[in-house]
């Protein structure tokens, strides 16, 4: 048998294992003890009003070790440096909030409402996520809400 055919065999091999112990029942039951958490600022839910609507979206869910962190914007006057790093800041509060850290995080994505505000945004971006940053897709919008110069989101783990 030649050598590639051996190395097919292994990895057709690996899978197999791989595919019989995730069926295992000690795997099955961990996967079904996953939940979706809400991380509410200040570690606690807030109290509702009788017949007060539930909020239009969480600003901070997990998922097992995965942490999706909603579009953040800064809603008041100022220039694209102001805002990014506002925004960053309030990005870095809800991952420690989580028990996470800008270090973790995987996948940003950079909403503009100005493309002519990329370098200066990436002037304050910069270094803010650590030595090996995560992937990122920057846009820009027609439309931010609050009128706000830039809006991230994060994903991360924890």
């Amino acid at each position: 048998m030649n050598s590639k055919r051996r190395q097919i065999l292994k990895s057709a091999a690996a899978a197999t294992a791989i595919s019989t112990a995730a069926s295992a029942p000690g795997v099955a039951a961990t996967q079904s003890k996953a939940q979706k958490k809400v991380h509410y600022p200040g570690g606690k839910q807030p109290e509702r009003k009788p017949g007060q609507q539930a909020p239009l979206f969480s600003g901070a869910v997990s998922y097992n070790n995965l942490l999706f962190i909603a579009g953040k914007g800064a809603h008041y006057q100022g220039d694209i440096k102001q805002h990014t790093k506002t925004v960053l800041d309030e990005i870095e509060k809800e991952l420690v909030n989580a028990g996470s850290s800008m270090d973790k995080v995987l996948k940003c994505n950079v909403y503009l409402a100005d493309s002519k505000d990329y370098q200066a945004m990436n002037e304050v971006f910069r270094g803010r996520f650590g030595e090996e940053p995560p992937v990122r897709t920057t846009i820009a919008a027609a439309w931010i809400p609050g009128d706000s110069l830039v809006e991230i989101d994060v994903i991360a783990y924890i």
